[in-house]
């Protein structure tokens, strides 16, 4: 704790130097209330008065009343903490946002508040490893609030004026046809292409073990046949058939519902798909994601892969004040699966075929097996896109609203300069931002409106937070710093810190932590940002001390990043499957058309992929010679 409190103050007296003001009263203050109070007061209070100075740039004025836990400085009635920076930011009177706000002392209120926001507490799990704690307390009202989510969407369903969905219908209709078109095709001449995924699944099996699972559902049987997707011989591996365990509706495995760490306050709930879902999602997602690529209109209003559109967008709209970021809670646990049957309604094919893939129940620690209202939680293969495109149809329906005409897709396109969505980061015209924001909250969306902008000129999109066109994106540290060597994920956590400090220009702190660092490993070169070793990282250029002696290349002493993917061999028809699966055909048994997809053969890039597959169960880290560069 005491490590944290130090970066804090370190990075207090650099930004005071840079605003031509004094910190050391709010060094006090921070070092008295984090040694009664702990981690909570960096993680949680700080936080909290940081979302407020946030709101306070949107609409223009302080209000003291936000930040109850802080005093007030008794003349002006404004808080006392970080008041030379905020006085450089707002009128020191009346607390009205000054004409020309200093960029840098913002920056600095929020590097200073919001710098512990994200942090979780570590658990020792293992050498090597780390995982973040989420107290029973916690996850047991996270599972309440789940169940409360699913009986929300109901409510909302129930409630939502039929005329609305036609609305929605038609909208959607008018965006998606030409997309939706061509993976309706897709499913229909059997160009899917299923794939597994890295992560756990609900049957609790291991990465290799999906590959020979012979698991599968009645319901998918009737679109993706089993002799076509679990088989990859048929006729010459008989018995397979005979293995194969069709699960009829009421036994099918439920998602297992999980928290995983996302702040000290709360964690994030998601689902863990069953293994069968998952592949044949994943193939389905795949084909939806091909044809967005395609699509120039569509791909220039939803993001899949690129963040950086949204970002612009972001910057852009803080110097004009034309585009308002809108942040949704609980984005995709309130995404109805009405509203994705009426999508795709028109479609036959392909909303058979997300039926099938979807899961109906979900297991919820605390709460049994309940049944699901929503689309899917995250974990779905298929969550991503679906809600993408069910946001982008409500965005939309709110703007017509404010027309109060109906849109033609020549407006549509003059909007899709304007209008983007990234998961749960929208980006739409200020104009109509009340009316999509009324639009939204019919549909059982909740707007988030601590971290939705439109006021002023701050907006915040996909990580990176903008005033008046500049950036003042934060660096944050996610876990508290180690005290050892062998806490390897702690080190290269601690460098990576370092690195972040040191590209955002707070250079003081950067020798802070090289101090600190080289405490821990008595190994520290210069490195260029690519490469292998943990080192620090210079606009200065590399480091090296000699050349390798077969390739001539520069290599450097220090230490880098040692993991191996756990035992599970497979092989039988799981591992001809599994090569299967990286060539460019999309069926296994009858012969099928060629798909034009880039394939790729896992061999070539893993020989071990039959022996060892998964993620890492632990990482550690080894002095030895590398490259700098």
């Amino acid at each position: 704790m005491k490590s944290l409190t130090s970066l804090w103050s370190s990075v207090a007296h650099e930004m005071a130097t840079r605003c031509c003001t004094s910190a050391i009263r709010d060094i006090t203050t921070v070092t008295d209330r984090v040694e009664h109070e702990g981690l909570s007061f960096l993680a949680i209070t700080l936080a909290n008065f940081g979302k407020a100075t946030e709101k306070w740039l949107d609409q223009g004025f302080v209000d003291p009343s936000e930040v109850p836990s802080f005093k007030k400085n008794p003349r002006t009635g404004l808080p006392a903490f970080l008041q030379g920076f905020r006085d450089r930011v707002f009128d020191p009177c009346s607390g009205a946002l000054l004409d020309d706000p200093d960029i840098e002392a913002i920056y600095a209120m929020r590097q200073l508040t919001l710098m512990f926001s994200k942090i979780a507490l570590p658990s020792e799990t293992r050498e090597g490893s780390r995982s973040a704690v989420v107290t029973p307390r916690r996850e047991r009202r996270a599972m309440s609030e789940f169940v409360q989510c699913e009986q929300d969407v109901r409510e909302s369903d129930a409630r939502l004026d039929p005329q609305y969905m036609e609305d929605f219908k038609r909208v959607s209709n008018m965006l998606y046809s030409t997309l939706f078109a061509k993976v309706d095709r897709d499913v229909h001449w059997g160009r899917i292409v299923p794939r597994h995924g890295p992560g756990a699944v609900a049957d609790r099996i291991s990465s290799n073990a999906k590959y020979a699972s012979h698991t599968w559902t009645a319901r998918l049987e009737e679109m993706f046949p089993s002799s076509e997707f679990l088989i990859p011989n048929r006729g010459f591996i008989p018995d397979l058939e005979a293995d194969l365990n069709i699960l009829e509706p009421g036994a099918e495995i439920p998602v297992r519902v999980i928290t995983v760490p996302k702040t000290l306050k709360a964690p994030r709930v998601i689902a863990i798909e069953p293994a069968a879902m998952q592949y044949v999602q994943q193939g389905i997602s795949d084909s939806i994601r091909a044809a967005l690529k395609e699509d120039g209109f569509l791909s220039r209003m939803i993001g899949i892969d690129d963040q950086d559109p949204n970002r612009e967008m972001a910057r852009r709209g803080s110097l004009s004040g034309d585009l308002a970021t809108l942040d949704l809670s609980e984005a995709s646990d309130r995404v109805s699966y009405e509203h994705v049957r009426a999508m795709l309604q028109d479609f036959p094919e392909l909303l058979r075929a997300v039926d099938a893939t979807r899961s109906r129940k979900a297991r919820v620690p605390g709460h049994g097996v309940i049944r699901l209202a929503k689309y899917a939680s995250m974990g779905s293969a298929l969550c991503f896109p679906m809600e993408a495109m069910v946001f982008l149809t409500i965005i939309f329906l709110g703007i017509e609203r404010e027309l109060s005409a109906p849109l033609s897709p020549r407006t549509c396109k003059r909007l899709s300069e304007q209008v983007r969505v990234f998961g749960d980061d929208l980006i739409v015209p200020r104009d109509y931002v009340l009316s999509v924001v009324n639009e939204l909250e019919t549909f059982g969306h909740r707007v988030n409106v601590s971290k939705s902008f439109w006021n002023g000129r701050f907006r915040e999109s996909c990580g990176r937070e903008y005033y008046d066109g500049h950036d003042v994106s934060i660096v944050k540290v996610r876990e508290v710093f180690p005290t050892r060597r062998q806490d390897a994920s702690g080190v290269i956590a601690i460098v990576a810190l370092r690195n972040q400090f040191y590209w955002s220009g707070l250079w003081q702190t950067t020798a802070w932590l090289d101090k600190h660092i080289e405490r821990l490993i008595r190994v520290f070169p210069n490195v260029a940002p690519s490469s292998p070793l943990l080192g620090r990282e210079s606009c200065l250029g590399y480091q090296f001390q000699t050349l390798h002696p077969k390739y001539f290349s520069p290599i450097t002493k220090g230490y880098f990043e040692v993991s191996e993917s756990p035992r599970d061999p497979l092989e039988g028809s799981g591992a001809l499957l599994k090569c299967l699966l990286r060539t460019p055909v999309t069926g296994f048994g009858l012969p099928k058309p060629v798909i034009t997809r880039t394939a790729v053969d896992v061999a070539s890039v893993d020989a071990e992929h039959l022996e060892r597959s998964g993620r890492p169960e632990r990482v550690s880290i080894k002095l030895g010679w590398r490259s700098p560069v």
